[in-house]
């Protein structure tokens, strides 16, 4: 490279690591961003999948949160709308009053206590309209009210509801395409202004001073974990792998000069700051959130392309998401003090989540044997007293710790919706403590694949005609793949036609897939997945398809094998781990 400034080291591929890095480098700053799993290993992939401004946070008191929120869901419906949509939500209500002294205590501080009573029409609507107010948003409609079974929405229990609340948020189906779009920019970015950007999984982290060493997962089993003075090391999480390994080959450590060191390892922050040698407060305080996604076809209908916002009888707020063919359902909300890539989803949670629908909308029957799969993530709350888990706050806060060789801070807090903004903060401080000033920000800068990006879905609809036409294609294999690309897929279709193998017809599909071999191949070569989970988890996005079939499964084997990612051997051992991940982790049955 031509600057040989050290680099930034992130430690933490989610989704505000990969912001984080896309901004620093934006504002001309080496970054090498590490993580001993894959990108999105953690909570991004376990979110409820919202970009939205936070209407509960209005009940405490946290405007200013909101405001932030909802500027920046403005802004990815604006720079990645080809991950970012428009979700018409709506709050099922029962009667006119009800509520006000829960939202009192919970806006002044106060502790719970009993059984919260239910939101009535008119806190509903008070709430909504300082919501609009907030938003001033005019590329989206305005909250509505309307009678159950009086018009087209969701249909829910007409003897339990009298109104349907309906307001505007957002939704992102794949925040793990999301992110691997923000590294893409990064990667662009760098290479524009002349200066490092690495993304570097499945390894750890030794510090010795300013320097780090860099430790492959191959070496870890011959590492021993010193103390402080000969550098703690970073094994955080401890994510099942099988990486490529040449018989008797022993990967090298690289040892790294570091200008600052930055902790974004979410719900992991304490364990990491622990690992290292380095003694601070608890600086988390997180909950585990399970959810489940289900096919089951009369729920699908009776929801529609809309979607519910309301009440267990518990007075915990429940989702219910269309998402594609299926319904994703979430969340819990509860304390959690184990290793976050041990959290898993509960029977009793997934029972709790399968009532609360059938309390909502009793038509459907839901039961256990409906569910497809479920996830569970741990969020990276900060340490709090709050009464509630629902009162901790969602804010985002940068903190620095003293006298350490090298600045170094930990991210703790934040959420999806505002991850851009914290990066742009972040970068700010970091900057500062370096003695240099952010001289850009990513405020306005389109999310690669958003860019020209269709107005209506009418244009949306002719420009995927005319990719089909372009290439050979049929329709349905170009709406399959628009999700992982949005409007860069013409460029990316295009580089794939040259790893067609021979005999292999241009619109041949993984089987039982809608997806091209060949996009296959180019994510396995570009998107660098060292593991069949990667592949399936966080690039492809198969995990959510159904039926998934072990022969598309060996296939997607084969085709690390066939690219040198993994060795035969390594191919079969991953895919016999797969298919028990699958079922132990995520409840999801893999099909002859």
């Amino acid at each position: 490279m031509a600057n040989s400034t050290p680099p930034i080291l992130i430690l933490g591929a989610g989704i505000n690591g990969a912001s984080l890095a896309r901004e620093l480098v934006l504002n001309g700053s080496p970054v090498v961003l590490v993580d001993s799993a894959d990108v999105c290993y953690g909570a991004t992939a376990y979110s409820s999948r919202l970009i939205h401004g936070g209407l509960r946070y209005l009940e405490y008191g946290d405007f200013a949160l909101v405001r932030e929120s909802l500027a920046e869901r403005a802004r990815l419906l604006r720079l990645a709308p080809q991950f970012v949509h428009p979700l018409h939500i709506h709050i099922p209500v029962s009667k006119r009053s009800g509520g006000w002294f829960s939202g009192a205590r919970n806006f002044l501080g106060g502790r719970a206590g009993g059984k919260p009573s239910q939101r009535g029409l008119w806190l509903v609507r008070t709430g909504l309209w300082l919501y609009d107010l907030f938003a001033h948003d005019p590329t989206l409609p305005r909250r509505t009210v309307r009678r159950v079974g009086h018009d087209a929405g969701p249909q829910v229990d007409p003897t339990r509801y009298r109104w349907l609340c309906g307001y505007w948020d957002a939704q992102i189906r794949f925040p793990e395409r999301y992110v691997q779009a923000l590294l893409a920019d990064a990667r662009q970015l760098a290479q524009e202004a002349g200066v490092e950007f690495r993304v570097v999984t499945y390894h750890r982290v030794r510090q010795q001073g300013r320097f780090v060493e860099l430790l492959p997962e191959g070496c870890l089993g011959q590492m021993e974990c010193g103390p402080r003075q000969s550098g703690a090391a970073l094994h955080l999480p401890r994510a099942p792998v099988n990486l490529p390994q040449a018989p008797g080959d022993s990967p090298a450590p690289e040892s790294l000069e570091v200008a600052a060191i930055v902790n974004a390892t979410g719900a992991w922050v304490d364990l990491t700051l622990r690992e290292l040698g380095i003694e601070n407060r608890p600086l988390m305080g997180g909950t585990k959130g399970s959810h489940f996604i289900t096919f089951h076809q009369r729920l699908r209908e009776a929801l529609g392309d809309q979607a519910l916002y309301a009440e267990a009888d518990d007075g915990r707020p429940v989702f219910i998401l269309p998402f594609g063919d299926s319904v994703l359902v979430g969340t819990t909300d509860i304390p959690f003090t184990g290793r976050p890539e041990d959290a898993l989803a509960s029977g009793e949670e997934l029972e709790y989540l399968i009532a609360a629908v059938n309390e909502i909308m009793p038509q459907v029957g839901l039961t256990r044997a409906d569910l497809e799969l479920h996830y569970c993530g741990v969020r990276p709350l900060p340490a709090s007293d709050a009464a509630t888990p629902a009162s901790v706050t969602r804010r985002h806060q940068m903190v620095e710790h003293a006298s350490e060789p090298v600045p170094l801070f930990s991210v703790v807090g934040g959420k999806l919706t505002t991850s851009r903004q914290l990066a742009e903060e972040a970068t700010a401080t970091i900057l500062t403590s370096l003695g240099k000033t952010a001289s850009r920000n990513s405020r306005d800068r389109a999310v690669p694949g958003g860019e020209e990006y269709p107005a209506t879905p009418c244009v949306l609809a002719a420009m995927q005609q005319q990719l089909a036409a372009e290439f050979g294609l049929g329709l349905v294999q170009v709406e399959a793949a628009w999700p992982l690309f949005g409007t860069r897929l013409r460029a990316v279709l295009a580089e794939s036609s040259r790893l067609l193998q021979e005999g292999e017809a241009p619109n041949a599909n993984l089987a039982n897939t809608p997806l091209l071999r060949r996009l296959v191949r180019w994510i396995v070569l570009n998107e660098s997945p060292h593991t069949l989970d990667d592949l399936i988890e966080r690039r492809l996005m198969l995990l959510y398809h159904h039926p998934l079939t072990m022969a598309c499964l060996r296939e997607l084997a084969d085709t690390l094998g066939a690219t040198g990612v993994v060795t035969v051997e390594q191919a079969e051992s991953q895919l016999a781990a797969t298919v028990q991940r699958l079922h132990k982790h995520f409840g999801k049955q893999v099909s002859p």
